[in-house]
């Protein structure tokens, strides 16, 4: 079992992680301080990544992606993880395979001027009183003669100011419980939708998060994504790509980036005539932040080559989904102790990844619900989750 990069990985590795330091980093403190990125900035480092072939790289090479393995991707999705949020949506872009489950119709429309980043979307699953549980969701869609009615609310929808159309999970069938679901494309500016106000956040300056109203949404059959009643299985499936990338593999690039600080501060900060790395009590601190974080991207690029292979690993990206965020906030509450009083500082950049961090337990299934799922899919036999070994009685 080989665990080093081809060289092909290495080039794609210090690719973007020159891109990050040369185009992204010196923007990460202006949108921190304004709260906000601006559009022709925005525009500018999504051409200059377009231009290295960095843009929608897990979309497949035929709809004009990057076409990369999932391994490859989650590679690439931990080198993302070195910058913040919102300047990997805008660089890198955020198109989500959902869309590959439209009509040929319906990617022309949407998913190929996605891929060129000429148009943004976001997903609306989560509503007030359906947070992890997707199932939940009270928006309604209603039958009518060519097409449907939408009505209900969602929030904390990323990127939702941003975006030019969103993908709607929204009950057709309330009589089939959860194979009731169904999901909409929904353009930003039809009559009766509303984007409602940004939802100030402890972290993540820069993205937005909105509520979302649909009153009387007038939906033609076009607008139907996939298949009637099959909306709760896109939308879980999209959430597991997300957990996979955008949680773990981006925890673990920042988690790497902070190692980093750590051991160039520990190396060069001296007390009590000594560089403070030289002290045992650093020196276990610093340990198990490299623990931490081996394990955790062990476990995603094996993870990453279960799905290439084929499998769907849905028991391994929840175990990564709570690792991932979990390790990452182990790392972050390290480094602020590690840097003492100028981590706790909003000179350096330490007290925001600690706020940033603490979002990971909690969107896209809490630590808890992932908890849940893995004990009842381990007290149901699957011991394909934790014995790789497991061969046929």
């Amino acid at each position: 079992m080989d665990f080093g990069l081809t060289e092909e990985q290495r080039l794609l590795v210090s690719t973007i992680r020159a891109f990050v330091r040369d185009e992204l980093k010196p923007l990460e403190e202006q949108v921190e301080r304004d709260g906000r990125l601006d559009d022709t900035i925005a525009d500018d480092i999504r051409r200059r990544s377009q231009a290295l072939g960095l843009y929608a790289v897990n979309i497949p090479a035929e709809f004009g992606g990057g076409g990369l393995s999932v391994l490859d991707w989650m590679i690439a999705e931990e080198q993302f993880g070195w910058t913040s949020d919102i300047l990997i949506r805008r660089a890198f872009g955020n198109v989500y395979e959902i869309l590959l489950a439209g009509t040929a119709q319906q990617q022309e429309e949407y998913l190929l001027p996605a891929v060129r980043g000429e148009r943004t979307f976001s997903v609306a699953f989560t509503e007030p009183g359906a947070g992890s549980d997707a199932a939940a969701i009270s928006t309604r869609a209603e039958r009518v003669a060519g097409g449907w009615i939408l009505n209900g609310s969602k929030h904390y929808i990323s990127d939702g100011l941003y975006s030019d159309f969103f993908v709607v999970t929204a009950m057709t069938d309330p009589s089939a419980g959860a194979r009731g679901i169904s999901t909409f494309l929904v353009e930003k500016g039809m009559p009766g939708f509303q984007v409602g106000r940004d939802q100030p956040m402890m972290g993540l300056r820069g993205t937005s998060h909105v509520e979302m109203h649909f009153q009387d949404v007038a939906l033609a059959d076009c607008h139907l994504l996939g298949d009637e009643g099959q909306g709760l299985k896109l939308a879980l499936a999209t959430l597991g790509r997300v957990r996979l990338a955008q949680v773990a593999a981006r925890a673990v690039g920042k988690a790497t980036m902070i190692q980093h600080m750590c051991l160039d501060y520990a190396a060069n900060r001296r007390q009590f005539g000594s560089a403070i790395g030289d002290f045992q009590m650093m020196q276990a601190m610093l340990a198990d932040t490299a623990m931490d974080i081996n394990a955790c991207r062990l476990a995603l690029w094996q993870t990453a080559s279960r799905l290439d292979a084929g499998d769907e690993a849905r028991g391994g990206i929840s175990m990564l989904k709570v690792q991932a965020s979990e390790m990452l906030g182990r790392v972050v509450d390290r480094a602020v102790q590690i840097h003492g009083g100028a981590g706790y500082c909003s000179d350096l950049p330490i007290e925001r990844y600690y706020r940033d961090a603490r979002i990971g337990r909690i969107y896209d299934g809490t630590s808890e619900i992932h908890r849940t799922v893995l004990a009842r899919q381990l007290l149901k036999g699957d011991a394909g989750l934790f014995d790789i070994y497991e061969v046929p009685s």
